[in-house]
């Protein structure tokens, strides 16, 4: 066997490689992770301001619901009801007359031939 000189300067050279190495490929791993849970923050931070302009617009809502206005709005257009000194319009028919029913006709189904039967059993979708 051939005596082959150990080089220690060689072996420690080789080594401190082999240990940058390892150290390039956790400090990408992070890198990796960071990017990756910067990417969950912001569509969290996303989520978190829409779910914030949801519940500000339904606190408007409700307090616009409990105020006069809406009570107001409610009664003139829902509730039917009249302030004093309006005249109320009560729509009435004619006498004698009565109202005009219009039927809607019935549109009758076309008859298929045996032909165009078969041919939409097979060939239309």
């Amino acid at each position: 066997m051939p005596n082959i000189p150990i080089n220690f300067r060689r072996v420690a050279i080789f080594l401190g490689i082999f240990v940058l190495i390892l150290l390039v490929i956790e400090f990408n791993s992070r890198l990796e992770e960071l990017n990756r849970l910067n990417d969950q923050r912001d569509e969290i931070r996303v989520v978190a301001t829409q779910a914030i302009q949801t519940q500000m617009a339904l606190q408007t809502h409700v307090a616009y619901a409990g105020s006069t206005a809406a009570v107001d709005e409610w009664a003139r257009t829902e509730g039917h009801y009249i302030l004093e000194g309006d005249q109320p319009v009560i729509p009435v028919v004619q006498p004698g007359s009565e109202p005009m029913i219009v039927a809607t006709p019935v549109p009758l189904p076309t008859p298929m031939q045996n032909w165009e039967v078969w041919w939409t059993l097979f060939f239309d979708k």
